[in-house]
Order: C-alpha cells, then structure tokens, then sequence
C-alpha cells in the first residue's frame, strides 16, 4: 500500500549525543575527515545505507545504539573534541580577519546552483560546484559570504540507461526535513518567507531554508508552500527545467526573492548587511533591480539609484558563447514587470532597456540575463585568462569605440576546494612529510607558490600511492557497473564478466563532464579501431572510464551517450572501457584520485575554464587537455600534454576532429603509454613519477578555490566595497547628473589637431618626442575628461597592439574657438614598428576606469592622414 502522507520522523538523542545533532547540520562534515569518520563510527552500517549523510544517519541508527554510545566515554571523547574543533573553527579569527580595513563588513553570493555535497543534490555540473567550492574556501579563509540560491524540490535528474543506452531520467523528491537544512524562521516562531508580485493579482511566495556550510550561512528559497497556488508551487521544481515563463519566474525569485531573504536573514540574525554582491552568472541579475527599488524607496531617483548599486557589484561570466546565457522575450519580462506586477514603482521600459541587446548583431526583441549582468555591475570576470578575453570580444557591442581587449572585463582564475576533492590517502601522504595542521593549511588557505616538501616524498610511496588510488577506483567501477546493468535488466548471472573489468596496473583515462556537443564525448571514437588497438594493447594496455550527463531536453548528448555506451558494450572491450550513469559528486570524488590520466577534449575556445581537470591534478593525475580554459594558462610539459588543435576559421567541424582525434591517439601511442609503462633503474617509472611529483608541488597551488577566493577578495570584493561606501545618495546624484550631461555633451567633442616634434617618419629607440593636440570639448570642461596618447608596436594592418597609455596635460585657456591645447612627451619605447593616437575619453572620479561608460573621441580619418600618426 502507498502512504497518503509522508512525515520525516527525528530522533530524540541522549542528552551526552545532543552535539551530533549540531555537526550533522554544518555542512563542514563534508570536508572534514574527522567529522565523517565520527559519524562512520556511529554505526558503519547505517553510514553506507544513508550514503554517508549525517542526517540520514542519525535517522536510522537503532535507539539502542544511541543509548550504548551515550555511556561510551571514548566515544564521548572524540565527539566533545570533534565539537570543539567546530566551534573554533566558527568562531576564531581566519585569514580575512587579519586583512585591512578596507575589506567589506559581508558579501551576498548568488546563484542558480550550488554542488556542496552529494547529500544536497542542489547542482547539475560545473557551475553549481565552482559555487559550492567558492563558498567552503570562503569558510575557510573567514570571508563573511552569505550564499543565496533555490532549493529545487526534485534537484537534477538522476540518470540511468536503458538497454540500448538510451539515457533515462528520474526526478526523486526531495523533502527538505530530511536534507541538511533548517527553516529559517521569524523571532514568532513561524517560517520566513518572502513574496513576488505576479500579473493579475497573483503572488509567488516562499520558504527561506538555510544550509550552514562552515562559517558561511547558505539561503535557500522554496517555492512549495501551500499558501501558493499550483503554478507558483512548482516554480523551484527542477533545476534548469521547464519553459521561458518558468525559468524567468525563478531567476526572479533567485534575484529579487534573494535580496529580500538576505535581508530577512540579517534582520534575524543581526549579521552584517551586505556591502558587495556578487552574481555568479546572470541568472540572479535581477538583484540589481531589487536593490534599485530599495533605494528609490529611500528617496533616490533611478539613475543615481543605479549608479549606487553598480559601485558595489561584482557579475561573473561563466558562458563562452551566446547561446549559452539566458535570453527572453521582451513582452514577458515586460508583463512581468510595471503597475501590476513587480517593482511596481520603476517605469518598465528603464527595466528592459537594462537587458536588450542594443548593440551591433544583437536581438532587439530579446532580453539578455548577461547583458543585464553587465550593465548593473561596475567590476566583471570571466573565469580564466583565456576566457576573460574571449568575454570581452563576446561583449564589447556594449562598449563601442573600444578595442575589445580595453572591454572592462577582467579574469579570476576558477579554484578548486582541495579538501574536498583530495582523496584522504594524498593527504596522509602530505602531512606525513609536514604535519597534519600544515597540511590543513596548504590546501584551504594556499598562498605558497610551490608545494617543496613534496620532493621529499620518495619514489616508491608515491607509486603505491597511486595504485592504491587506482585499485579503489577499479572496485567502485565494478560495483556501479553492476548496479547500472541490473537497472538496465541483466541478471546476476550474466554479469560474471564484470569481475574482471578495469586492472588496478594498467594506465587508467578520466573523462567525466556534461555533455554538450562541444565537449566531444565521443572524439574519441573517431577511429575504433585505432582506439581498440590502445585498449587491447599487449604490453601497453589503456582503459578508460567515461561518465556524463546530457540535458534532458538534448537529443542530440543522449544519442552521443549512446554511441559511447554502445561501444563500451562490445564484449571485445567492455572489461577496457565502461561508462558509469549518473555523474555527480559522490562519484567524482573517487573518480578524480583513481585516474592516472584526465582527458578533456572540447572545442577550443569553448570551454570558460573546466575545474574537473584541476580536482584530478590535486590526486596526482596528469592531464591530456586542449588548450583550453584554465589548462591553456597554466600547462607546462611538466603537467601532462597539450593536445594540438586545428582552429583554423577555413577547417570545417569533420576534419578538425579527425585532425585532432588523430593527434589524440598519436600522444597516447608515441608519448603517454610508453612512459607510463617505462621501468628506470630501481623498477619504477621514474619519469612518470617525476610528472605527478611536479603536478603536485607546481600546480597544486595554483588551482585551490582559497587562492580564488583570495584573488577575489583582493581584486574585486575590496574595490567594490571601497565603491560603495564612497557612493553615499549626494555623490549617487552628483555621478548619475554628470553622466547624463557627460552623454548629451559627447557629439561635441572631438580632436582637432595633432602634431609632434618628429622630424621624420622613423627615429631612434629612446628618444622622446613631444606631442600637441587640440581638441574640442564642446559643453564639458578639462575635469570632465582625460586626454591620452596611446602608442605601441603597430601590425600590418596598423592596429596598435600591447598599447601604452599616457595622459596629456592641458595649457592654458580654451581658444576663441573653443578649443584646448594639450601637451605631454611620447616615448619611443621599442623597436620595430611603431605607432600612436589620441583619444578622449569621459573622467570621474567614481569610475572604475574610463571605458566604463562606453564613450570615446579618436581623431577623424582625414586627421589621422595629415598628421602621419606611423613611425616604421
């Protein structure tokens, strides 16, 4: 029979065991070995059935189990000193609080998805972890971060195969009292919400959850309240699920809903208010609006209310192309805002002009979640060197005039966080050689450029510590293999083969991530016969273990996930190849460690950074990537092997994955495999051993989330707080006021005249040359702009490259035509050919920088002709 209710039943601990209850609830257990051991410790049993969650656990350990641990005064023991770690770790000073002053006092973090732990199943891939990570290092380091994101009630879809491989989705539903949660609730006792505004006179409510992971309170909104109607219940459904409207609806709540349950939470809590928030891409970026109406409450008019919240706002791109950002019609957003609806008091149309492309090749009738981003926050990122620069092309229609590498977006390199993904052995290993505190340290709070201590660890302990690795990664394989052929409709009697699938000694490939076309799953099926051969070598065997997900509404991944499943069921070589269901985070993190080899083949530039291969570093595992993302940065032959790519514009799709399949196989034939299994003097693979030792110690630091968040904290967190104390109502005003003066005085300025000192159309390195110009300022004045020179190495076609810039002084008064002289002294700094301009650009000083509102005066062509602007 089927129960017509559900209710989540809570154990009543013993008094001794109360502390469990409090540890069970910081999320910290997840990457806090002694913690979960504790908890192992409760009842082993019980621990695996609950999938090692500490909720779950305390759910179903036996009363009498309890009451035996409740007199066992060792048992006691460890809990009192696990639960007085916790405490001072909540509560003692950290990294940020030996930092300046400047720092801000909190920092709001919004997204659509955070990957914490396996036991929150709150993420569908990178994006959603990179949030998780981002948060738990912040912990860590003592950053005052409040995470603000949705609580979907069925998360992702857990994946399964049928027969043929076809992908299938399940939807399990979540019941928050039984994840790691507690309601938020008002100081009356009853729940929290808060509530949207909806066309026609209808309301979306929802519960505000919180999840503690460390020292960072995690807000969560849920939209299945029984005070809403059957549409507004379902909004928090799925991740990433339903239509346009739905989607819209939940970025809103996530944006709107998110500013007010972050004030809600500091309203009861009496935690700092917020100074920076940060939008972790543009599915929150109606935070901005939020915020906007809050100060036009106050007396603010919309341009200086936009003004201020720009100042302290941070926006983080994680999307290479177009059309993977959210995009909507106008006329939806625009029902969805104005008189009837929400943010009642802001004119509609000042609503969508934030997000419609009006730039060159942009959609008029689309509302852009990035551009919206972009536009309500003065400091932008993308997440990787490469990637910043492929953003600020992606988006510089918003600032015209500009090269797009002066488009002001810069780049944080994403991180990872080690103590969540470093398997328990490497840390062992670790704080054998410099202690367990130290070792602590190195991976939450990095700071070092190199891990030296690593050249100690000797040659034979590293190599046991990889087969080790190896050999737990090859008994998860062949438990989750049989568990996904039952699902699949095998019996036990035809999986005997599956006992001899993997080999804890031969060389093992990675490859785990989403399935978009453009990360090319299935590249490596370009010739099977050559990948056969690789498989079943006889003396240099590989094999390889696939996972990923496609996105249910993508035909296209679940066929690409059949075409591998299909091969990976060839009895020739199943027991070499398997791909694993239902990628996520309990997986991936016996997966990364066990790999000797991470794989990741996407189409350059395509991919913003890609984190997996950053986790499989950590363990020890060597990468064989494209250049791309975060690899393109920081790959050193020391690391692993470059993949060469055929980007060329005139290569059609086909044969640049042929050409970069083949040289795919040509490494692991030629460079990899031979290496791996190379024996130097003592027996051991001296060179491959070398590789993971200089993995560790040389990359290692580079890829930890602390150093992220740090470079985060520095770079973007304490300008943008320094931007918002200073942007008090009176210079909100003042700055809005000069902009819209500034915009309407613009047609008027322009250069007029340059002239140098330059004799002749070539001259000596060194020598300085001084430079006149005149420009027109029309209604503005010398306080209102900077002139600058812009000088550097010219290429053919006379584009300045690696530019100088260098401001001009005025002298003297403007002329009876209006204009001003400007001088200053040019430099001829380099060799080669050599080239300068002049520019205008608007001055304030609140501005970021001088890009920022998009506003340039150049010389005219028939100026730049007469003042013979090239030195060659």
């Amino acid at each position: 029979m089927k129960a017509i209710r559900r209710l989540t039943v809570r154990p009543v601990l013993p008094d001794p065991l109360r502390p469990l209850s409090d540890l069970a609830r910081n999320l910290r257990w997840s990457w806090h070995p002694e913690t979960r051991d504790l908890f192992q410790s409760v009842d082993p049993e019980c621990w695996t059935a609950s999938g090692r969650d500490p909720v779950r656990l305390l759910g179903t350990v036996p009363p009498a189990r309890l009451a035996e641990l409740a007199e066992d005064r060792r048992f006691l023991r460890r809990l009192t000193a696990v639960a007085d770690d916790l405490d001072h770790y909540m509560t003692g000073d950290r990294w940020y609080q030996g930092q300046s002053d400047r720092l801000p006092a909190a920092v709001a973090y919004f997204s659509p998805e955070f990957g914490i732990t396996a036991a929150l199943p709150q993420y569908s891939g990178g994006l959603g972890i990179l949030a998780g990570d981002h948060l738990k290092a912040a912990s860590d380091l003592g950053v005052p971060l409040v995470g603000v994101g949705l609580l979907y009630r069925h998360g992702y879809f857990r994946q399964s195969l049928s027969r043929d491989g076809w992908q299938q989705e399940h939807y399990p539903v979540l019941d928050p009292h039984e994840l790691p949660l507690v309601p938020l609730k008002e100081s009356d006792g009853t729940p929290a919400h808060v509530a949207l505004a909806l066309p026609g006179g209808r309301e979306l409510r929802a519960r505000i959850w919180l999840a503690q992971v460390g020292r960072v309170p995690l807000l969560l909104l849920d939209s299945d309240v029984e005070e809403n109607a059957l549409g507004e219940r379902g909004v928090t459904d799925r991740l990433y699920g339903g239509g346009s409207e739905h989607r819209l609806l939940q970025e809103m709540l996530l944006g709107i809903g998110g500013v007010r349950a972050v004030r809600t939470y500091c309203r009861l809590t009496g935690h700092a208010a917020p100074e920076v928030f940060h939008t972790n891409e543009g599915h929150a970026g109606f935070l901005g609006l939020e915020r906007i109406a809050e100060l036009c409450d106050e007396g603010l008019e919309f341009g200086s209310a936009l003004e201020a919240v720009r100042a302290g706002t941070v926006f983080t791109t994680h999307t290479p192309v177009p059309a993977g950002i959210d995009r909507f019609d106008r006329e939806l957003v625009a029902r969805h805002f104005g008189p009837d609806s929400e943010l009642p008091r802001i004119d509609v149309e000042r609503v969508l002009r934030l997000g419609m492309e009006t730039y060159p090749g942009g959609e008029p009738n689309l509302f852009n979640m990035a551009v919206m981003g972009l536009r309500l926050a003065q400091r932008a990122n993308g997440v990787s060197l490469l990637h910043g620069g492929v953003s600020r092309g992606m988006f510089a229609g918003l600032w015209p005039g500009f090269d797009a590498d002066e488009v002001p977006i810069t780049s944080v390199t994403n991180g990872v966080h080690a103590p969540t993904w470093v398997a328990p052995e490497v840390f062992r290993l670790g704080a054998r050689q410099i202690g367990v505190q130290r070792a602590e340290d190195a991976l939450a709070v990095g700071g070092s450029d190199r891990w030296d201590s690593v050249a100690d660890i000797p040659d034979q302990d590293i190599f046991e510590l990889r087969r080790t690795l190896r050999a737990q990664l090859v008994e998860e394989v062949r438990e989750r293999l049989r568990t996904s052929w039952r699902q699949r409709g095998a019996g036990t009697a035809e999986l005997g083969w599956v006992d001899d699938v993997l080999d804890p000694d031969v060389l093992t490939i990675g490859f785990a991530r989403r399935v978009p076309s453009y990360k090319r799953l299935t590249l490596m099926l370009r010739d099977r016969e050559r990948l056969t051969e690789l498989l079943l070598h006889p003396e240099r065997p590989v094999q390889i273990v696939v996972a990923g997900k496609a996105h249910p509404a993508d035909d296209g991944g679940k066929r690409l996930v059949q075409e591998l499943v299909r091969f990976a069921d060839d009895p020739r070589v199943r027991h070499r190849i398997v791909f694993l269901p239902d990628y996520g985070m309990a997986m991936a993190q016996k997966l990364y460690p066990g790999c000797d080899i991470w794989l990741n083949n996407p189409l350059r530039p395509l991919e913003a950074c890609g984190t997996s291969g950053m986790k499989a570093a950590l363990n020890g595992c060597l990468n064989l990537s494209v250049l791309d993302g975060w690899w393109d940065e920081w790959y050193q032959p020391d690391f692993g092997w470059a993949i060469p790519t055929a980007d060329g514009a005139g290569t059609d799709p086909d044969r640049r994955d042929a050409i970069e399949a083949n040289a795919l196989y040509d490494l692991l034939e030629q460079r990899i495999t031979p290496r791996f299994y190379e024996r130097g003097a003592s027996g051991l693979p001296d060179r491959w051993l070398e590789m993971v030792r200089r993995t560790l110690s040389l990359l290692g630091p580079k890829v930890l989330a602390g150093r992220m968040v740090r470079e985060y904290v520095e770079r973007l967190y304490a300008p943008a707080a320094e931007a918002h104390r200073a942007m008090d109502p009176d210079s909100a005003r003042g700055l809005a006021e000069w902009k819209a003066r500034v915009r309407a005085a613009w047609p008027g300025v322009r250069v007029d005249h340059v002239e140098t000192s330059a004799a002749s159309a070539s001259a000596e390195l060194g020598t300085t040359l001084a430079l006149r110009v005149r420009v027109k300022l029309g209604d503005l004045a010398p306080q209102d702009v900077e002139v600058q020179a812009v000088s550097g190495r010219v290429d053919s076609e006379d584009r300045i490259t690696d530019a100088a810039k260098v401001p001009l002084k005025p002298v003297g008064g403007p002329d009876l035509e209006g204009r001003w002289v400007y001088e200053g002294p040019l430099a001829l700094d380099r060799t080669g050919p050599f080239g300068y301009t002049v520019r205008v650009l608007p001055a304030h000083r609140l501005l970021a920088s001088g890009v920022e509102t998009g506003l340039v005066a150049v010389p005219s062509g028939d100026l730049v002709e007469a003042a013979g602007l090239l030195m060659r």
